[in-house]
């Protein structure tokens, strides 16, 4: 089970790194800003649970950005560790359909807690704002799934 999870915990990091590169790459293409939501919902959790980011102005908002990414990675090599237990309990799908699945698990882990927290209304976001959120996580989970059922 340990060599599972730590496969899992690679192929998320590994999934990770190229859902950053699209995500980056989308933003040098379309000259867009980096989404504010990883920064809004750290703050909300801090505050939340009672343990505010110290600071203020930017540093304040740095140390976020940072729990921010730092949020992401965790998501990530936590979805791999889950797909991986689960390719080893048996549940196995072709790459395409795996890949499809792991993606759609990170992204809902990514999501879910700011629409449940108020951060972001994924009902109010565009097709463009979708496709720039669907599209890497994709990726994500081909790489992760690739990696996972790789002999």
């Amino acid at each position: 089970m340990f060599q599972s999870m730590v496969r899992g915990a690679v192929a998320g990091a590994a999934g990770t790194a190229v859902l950053d590169v699209m995500s980056y790459g989308d933003m040098a293409w379309r000259g867009r800003a980096a989404s504010e939501a990883p920064i809004q919902l750290m703050e909300k959790i801090t505050q939340d649970l009672r343990h505010p980011v110290p600071g203020s102005g930017s540093r304040r908002n740095n140390r976020l950005s940072a729990l921010g990414a730092l949020g992401g990675i965790a998501v990530g090599c936590g979805t791999g560790v889950t797909v991986s237990l689960l390719y080893r309990a048996g549940i196995r799908m072709p790459w395409s359909l795996g890949g499809l699945v792991t993606g759609a698990l990170a992204m809902a882990a990514a999501d879910l807690p700011m629409a449940l927290l108020g951060v972001s209304d994924p009902g109010s976001w565009s097709g463009t704002d979708w496709a720039s959120d669907a599209v890497p996580h994709l990726a994500y989970g081909l790489v992760t799934y690739g990696i996972v059922r790789a002999p």
